[in-house]
């Protein structure tokens, strides 16, 4: 390194954003996450003994998962090499191996090869760390904000341990608040300013874990607010509404917290809690999900879950479906609304859907007889002669409409599929079905 990079590095440092400055340089600094950095943890111990196997930190944003890696390239005697996979390549990763590979046969040096947003390296690239990670020529970190289960080569996933980092806690959020105010070497210290209980409250709810969220609306609050008489700069509840006017929504569409939504939201309309329901329709709705997206969710159970204890179930998703497609937002909000409630209100019986798994897996896995003779089709040339359709009995005209007769083929006779429930107008299905199958 000469002169000029020394210098351009100590300018981008001082110049760097108020979370980029306070990122902690030990792991004592390092706020939250005790389940794995605790001093009895696993990742504690052998960060602190310099003895690493290769690691995947998975979480949220803002929950320290390059601080950590950071933490631990300060605290190695290992070299340690950083990329982002959004801007890196294969060569960059070829220029690594090659220079671990150098590093450990000249002086018996390990090194670290920290890849951030690992997820977005394609199956080939991660294909070509294996046998580096394999054979101890690298010890990869890998931080990705997406399930690695998903995401991440599986190969590569068996040779590491996965710790997952979680949303950082409203207590710890402000304790790194309070230090980035009054740290006059990293943090805003210089500036004189100082922050209200009150404001402290309200950016460590509004950030929801992020702190890198928090920490952003503390370094824009002290920069655009006036010195008092005193040359004092406060931070109170009215700046930090300004700075952080919208909750932080943990939601991408593609991603992992996308699918927890979903599921959430589905199994709190199967679970019969229109409150919870409704509640993650609005988190789905203000992180911009697509109304037919959740619509298809919404028709999905009303048939799934809710079946024919209630049929009219699925007529209320269905034109929910179609309405909210011709009025579109932010109207639409209030017809999922109607038919979200209604479906999580309404009596539930998954008897359809299992007969219909049932049905199929008899299909799969039983012979398939052949249709009786007499339900044959009977209206085309020459179906007489082979005898189809003869014998066949028209319901309608016998009293009740009925008239018991075999329909299923011979290998499945006397086979039940679909059991209907004592539940809501199903009820009336079953007492109707029970009458015939008694005959």
């Amino acid at each position: 390194m000469d002169l000029f990079d020394y210098a351009r590095q100590k300018n981008s440092r001082k110049e760097a954003p108020l979370a980029g400055r306070m990122r902690p340089k030990t792991l004592d600094e390092v706020v939250g996450q005790e389940h794995i950095i605790g001093k009895d943890k696993l990742l504690y111990r052998a960060i602190q003994a310099d003895k690493l196997s290769s690691i995947i930190f998975y979480g949220p944003p803002g929950t320290g998962k390059t601080t950590l890696a950071r933490v631990i390239a300060q605290t190695t005697q290992a070299n340690f090499v950083q990329m982002n996979a959004t801007t890196s390549g294969k060569k960059e990763m070829q220029e690594a191996v090659k220079e671990a590979k150098e590093a450990l046969g000249m002086f018996q040096k390990k090194t670290i090869l920290f890849i951030d947003e690992i997820h977005r390296f394609n199956k080939a690239q991660q294909d070509f760390l294996l046998p580096f990670v394999e054979d101890g020529t690298i010890i990869l970190i890998g931080a990705t904000t997406e399930n690695p289960y998903f995401e991440v080569n599986q190969a590569l996933i068996s040779r590491s341990n996965v710790f997952e980092l979680k949303s950082l806690e409203p207590e710890d959020i402000k304790k790194l608040l309070v230090r980035a105010v009054t740290d006059d070497e990293k943090g805003m210290g210089i500036y004189r300013a100082k922050i209200t209980d009150e404001a402290l409250d309200f950016l460590a709810d509004m950030a929801e874990g992020d702190a890198r969220s928090a920490l952003n609306a503390v370094e824009l609050g002290i920069l655009t607010t006036e010195p008092g008489e005193n040359g004092e700069i406060v931070i109170d509840i009215n700046v930090a509404q300004e700075c952080i006017q919208k909750r932080v929504m943990r939601y991408d569409k593609g991603g992992d917290n996308h699918y927890d939504i979903i599921s959430a939201f589905i199994k709190s309309m199967r679970g019969s809690d229109p409150d919870a329901a409704v509640y993650y329709l609005a988190r789905m709705i203000d992180a911009g999900e697509s109304v037919t997206f959740i619509s298809r969710r919404i028709m999905i159970c009303a048939s799934e879950d809710v079946g024919n204890a209630d049929p009219q179930a699925l007529q209320v998703a269905v034109a929910a479906s179609q309405a909210v497609e011709r009025i579109g937002l932010p109207e639409a909000r209030i017809i999922l609304a109607q038919a979200v409630t209604y479906v999580a209100g309404a009596p539930k019986s998954n008897a359809a859907y299992m007969a219909v798994n049932q049905a199929l897996e008899a299909v799969r896995k039983r012979k398939n007889g052949m249709v009786p003779n007499h339900l044959r089709d009977a209206s085309y040339k020459g179906a007489s002669k082979l005898g189809r359709g003869i014998g066949y009995q028209y319901a309608h005209n016998f009293p009740g409409h009925y008239v018991k007769q075999q329909y299923l083929p011979d290998e499945l006779l006397g086979t039940v599929f679909y059991e209907p429930t004592e539940n809501g107008y199903e009820k009336n299905i079953k007492k109707y079905l029970d009458s015939l199958r008694e005959e």
